[in-house]
């Protein structure tokens, strides 16, 4: 069986999302980040918002798709409570 295998600059980490070098990895520096935080007394929910932020906005159209989601919520809800007429 063949292996594929594929050239990255090496700035450019390689992923696989399922290897446990991969998770210590991103353990280490959400650590690392976490640890920068408490110096600069900052605080968990600012350090949560920025961590989730990040991850959203590496993921192309996420964060569209997610307020997408939240309007149909938010629609629908209006809609059950008679507060808009269904379109």
């Amino acid at each position: 069986m063949k292996t594929k295998i594929d050239i990255v600059e090496a700035s450019e980490p390689v992923f696989d999302g399922t290897s446990q070098l991969c998770q210590a990895e991103i353990s280490q520096l959400l650590a690392s980040a976490a640890i920068k935080c408490v110096e600069l007394d900052i605080d968990v929910d600012t350090f949560m918002r920025g961590a989730w932020s990040a991850y959203v906005e590496a993921r192309p159209g996420m964060r569209e798709r997610l307020e997408e989601l939240q309007l149909a919520r938010h629609l629908a809800y209006m809609r059950h409570k008679g507060r808009m007429d269904a379109a």
